[in-house]
């Protein structure tokens, strides 16, 4: 698996902290990234799903109404 250096600031008293507690910041971040990324694909694909309910026409009936306000024109 690759890897990308990340480099960020945070405050110092907060990174003293995490260290104190024995808090591994790069799994913790690198956690807290994958749960963004899933929440955020899951959240895409229901907002997808509820779109094409909504929709509710075949690929035919969507090219024949293409046709149609092209041939309008």
């Amino acid at each position: 698996m690759k890897t990308e250096v990340l480099s960020i600031r945070v405050k110092k008293n907060l990174k003293e902290e995490a260290e104190e507690l024995g808090i591994d910041l790069k799994r913790t971040l690198e956690t807290i990234l994958e749960e963004m990324i899933a929440t955020k694909k899951h959240k895409a694909q229901n907002a997808a799903n509820e779109l094409h309910k909504l929709m509710a026409v075949t690929a035919k009936e969507w090219a024949d109404e293409i046709r149609k306000t092209r041939a309008e024109r």
